[in-house]
């Protein structure tokens, strides 16, 4: 099995999820899968995450480190990613990326669609009033509290302990 292992990320739009997830990413010369980079290719939301998944299985099983950048609102999607994991026999660290200061979140927002290329800025604000509360133990980041460096540090040490 080696050191390959699946860390999802998730979060509201605009939390700091990408930025985070990048710099890990970069650090550690993992596969990004971003769901924003692959909707732009795909019909939209719910192809977007079957076609990341099976990419993350594909390169899981070759024994790569996976890391995903997606908002994963519904507990379905964030089960479905520790099921790839599991079924590739990897370890998952679960990462929810928030930004506790409000107004710092919603000077954030237009940047974050303006990523997701033309979607209104009211999709933004609907994901975020239907986010499901997480009901498990996960790695939570406060990006209004952390910087990328800190937030990174932070996912280090919980990989270190999860060995």
């Amino acid at each position: 099995m080696g050191d390959r292992m699946l860390i999802s990320f998730s979060g509201h739009p605009g939390a700091g999820k990408s930025t985070t997830a990048r710099e890990r990413a970069r650090q550690m010369n993992a596969v990004y899968l971003s769901i924003d980079s692959i909707e732009r290719g795909v019909a939209g939301y719910p192809d977007a995450y079957r076609v990341a998944q099976a990419v993350a299985d594909d390169n899981l099983r070759l024994g790569h480190t996976v890391i995903t950048d997606c908002v994963n609102a519904m507990r379905q999607s964030r089960d479905a990613w520790r099921a790839i994991a599991t079924a590739a026999g990897v370890p998952t660290l679960e990462v929810e990326v928030t930004c506790s200061d409000r107004d710092e979140h919603l000077r954030r927002l237009p940047r974050a669609a303006a990523r997701r290329e033309g979607e209104p800025l009211t999709r933004s604000e609907e994901i975020i009033q239907h986010y499901q509360p997480w009901d498990r133990e996960r790695l939570v980041i406060d990006t209004a509290r952390q910087t990328v460096h800190d937030a990174v540090a932070a996912i280090r040490r919980a990989l270190l302990e999860q060995r």
